[in-house]
């Protein structure tokens, strides 16, 4: 007989009672409030639309690399659950859907296992635990749920409570999606790209030459030059930015920024565009670019976010099949305060730059970001992703950098995810895990409760709006 699933009111508040009753307090005053969301990657084309999944494989597994990379790693092939499989059946979708509950004790004590929990019993009424003998019960429920008006994509956003949600968009973009979403009279929402351009920052990618014709041909600019190039990055934003835009994201393999003269960048980019450009020479590039980057923030007001220290496409082989973004990427050691000097030096205290620095490294929690975050107007401390966006990594995220900067230099959460059904768990799991934590300062006379309720309202409201300029 399949287990029943149910998912615990208590869940993630502290175990021991004198917090559990506070953080039950706080909890209640968050737990219904609306999603901010100034960083993820769901499609705009999805809520254009207004598109209806085709099955639950296709919804809540196969795009979800948190999920593949489990699986992978017990000997589950990545095509099996669809990934790279343009041709995917309704028998193969059904099988990988058994596959994925078979395997579904590997979950344990994962964030994933909460996400899919929450969204199995609070957004399609399941109540059985995946497991062989109830997968083709719960696929075939979850199957007819998805025929139904309310689990169309708009539906979702607004049972939600989505108040902004922001996508993640190349600059050649034409951002056509957005404009049919801004335009449509029928429905009032606030969807707005992200501007990210890591790929024309790379001289070192295959296609760097290729993409900077690209956005020469889109932008009306010559990018022969560098000069060109800056004119051209400078018209995209520009763009982004009449279409509701709100910041930049970055990710590149370090945080490095470099003042560079004209003439040395003109010399380098040169070299790059005629493809004789050596590696360190196309590094020292990319960090000036990272920093002309961050004049231009200056100057049109969007918020820069840096996301580096992630290694991607790691299994040279699974690149080559199956593309990037399948669950091969891995954090590396990351420093800041060097790095990101000449870009403070140069703008920290500008009064038009904002800068929201994430890590996946998080010993720098507490030796760097922390510091910077609490001596620069500018610099905000992300939330954890990726990796450490589970639940004791938030609780040490917040011991790590509020003896530093306080509540009020933080992100609020950012669920960073293309898995739109996630998104509420996500920003669950954060507000119950931040009022545990305020639980515990309440209890150690820290703070009182009144100063924990209001603090723990900031962080869903004040600080992701503060932090993006909203």
């Amino acid at each position: 007989m399949p287990r029943r699933l149910s998912v615990h009111p208590d869940r993630l508040l502290p175990a021991r009672p004198e917090l559990r009753d506070i953080a039950r307090e706080l909890y209640a005053e968050v737990a219904d409030l609306p999603i901010i969301s100034p960083h993820g990657h769901v499609p705009a084309q999805w809520f254009a639309d207004d598109v209806r999944f085709d099955n639950p494989t296709a919804l809540l597994l196969t795009p979800d690399h948190y999920l593949n990379r489990v699986l992978h790693a017990h000997g589950v092939p990545l095509e099996h659950m669809g990934v790279g499989q343009g041709d995917f059946s309704a028998t193969q979708a059904r099988e990988a859907f058994r596959t994925f509950c078979r395997h579904w004790k590997e979950f344990r004590g994962t964030p994933m296992k909460f996400w899919f929990e929450a969204q199995l019993v609070e957004v399609f009424g399941v109540d059985l635990e995946p497991g062989e003998d109830s997968a083709d019960e719960i696929y075939d429920h979850i199957d007819g749920r998805l025929g139904e008006e309310q689990f169309r994509t708009r539906a979702l956003h607004d049972r939600f409570g989505i108040e902004l949600i922001a996508t993640t968009d190349d600059p050649c973009d034409d951002l056509t999606a957005h404009r049919r979403i801004a335009e449509d009279p029928e429905w009032s929402a606030t969807v707005v790209p992200t501007f990210r351009p890591d790929r024309y920052l790379e001289p070192a990618r295959p296609t760097w030459n290729e993409d900077v014709d690209r956005l020469a041909e889109v932008s009306g600019h010559d990018t022969g030059t560098y000069s060109g190039w800056v004119a051209a990055m400078e018209a995209r934003r520009a763009h982004f930015k009449a279409h509701g835009a709100v910041s930049s994201d970055h990710a590149h393999l370090d945080a490095g920024t470099l003042a560079l003269s004209a003439v040395e960048s003109e010399q380098l980019y040169a070299r790059a565009r005629a493809g004789t450009i050596t590696a360190e020479d196309g590094a020292r590039l990319r960090r000036g670019m990272l920093l002309e980057q961050a004049r231009m923030a200056s100057e049109d007001g969007l918020v820069m976010t840096l996301h580096p220290g992630a290694w991607r496409n790691h299994h040279g082989a699974t690149f080559e099949r199956f593309g990037p973004d399948v669950g091969a990427d891995f954090a590396v050691a990351t420093d800041y305060v060097r790095p990101l000097q000449p870009l403070l030096d140069a703008f920290g205290t500008h009064p038009n730059f904002q800068l929201v620095v994430f890590t996946l490294d998080e010993t720098v929690f507490s030796r760097e970001l922390g510091p910077m975050a609490s001596f620069y107007p500018s610099v905000f401390v992300g939330a954890p992703w990726w990796f450490i966006d589970s639940p004791d990594a938030i609780l040490r995220y917040r011991r790590a950098v509020t003896e530093s900067c306080g509540f009020g230099k933080t992100s609020g959460m950012i669920d960073d995810t293309r898995a739109l059904l996630s998104i509420p768990a996500r920003h669950d799991m954060a507000r119950r895990l931040d009022s545990g934590y305020l639980a515990e300062l309440v209890a150690d006379h820290r703070l009182t409760l009144d100063e924990a309720r209001d603090t723990a309202h900031d962080l869903v409201v004040r600080q992701p709006r503060l932090a993006f300029k909203r």
